[in-house]
């Protein structure tokens, strides 16, 4: 299952540090983050709980970039 969330993020860098940090979020099989459209797309593993894996995907962002929203 994909499904695309409306984000806020400074800078093109921080986007990325977010995307790196998605991506070794358990439950996450992709992420893409992009600053131009301040939209995160996610592909979420077989059978993942879609709120507890985007739980710990805001606590993963907020981590590498702490003034970064995730509109969930």
């Amino acid at each position: 299952m994909k499904k695309t969330y409306q984000i806020e993020v400074d800078c093109a860098a921080c986007a990325l540090k977010m995307e790196e940090a998605t991506k070794k979020v358990e439950g996450v099989k992709d992420a893409t983050v992009s600053f131009m459209t301040q939209k995160m797309k996610v592909e979420f593993d077989e059978g993942a709980d879609e709120q507890a894996t985007m739980k710990a995907v805001v606590k993963a962002c907020k981590k590498v970039e702490d003034d970064c929203e995730i509109f969930l």
